[in-house]
């Protein structure tokens, strides 16, 4: 089967159209994420992807305070800048030897 050049060009432009477009709804896609007072809210899942820890881990730093958590329909949302709290507050600088 062959096509000559004018017809491949077409289909080329139309394909990066297409891409074009999957980008732009991708964009527009991670704008709409999960924010309030636009402020941006993870849920278990991306904070446990984030930190690298266990699902019991993280249900412990709730437990104990150190992780403000908010439930929305019964799902439990974390605000970013409480994570980032908790992270500097959990960040122990090396001893100097």
């Amino acid at each position: 089967m062959n096509i000559d050049r004018m017809e491949f060009l077409a289909w080329m432009e139309r394909l990066v159209d297409r891409l074009d477009m999957l980008g732009n709804n991708i964009e527009d896609f991670q704008k709409k994420r999960n924010n309030i007072d636009g402020e941006e809210l993870l849920d278990n899942q991306d904070l446990l992807q984030m930190l690298k820890i266990s699902n019991r881990s993280l249900q412990r730093y709730r437990s104990n305070g150190k992780l403000p958590y908010y439930t929305i329909s019964g799902k439990l949302y974390y605000k970013m800048s409480d994570v980032h709290q908790f992270i500097r507050e959990s960040f122990n600088p090396p001893t100097p030897k």
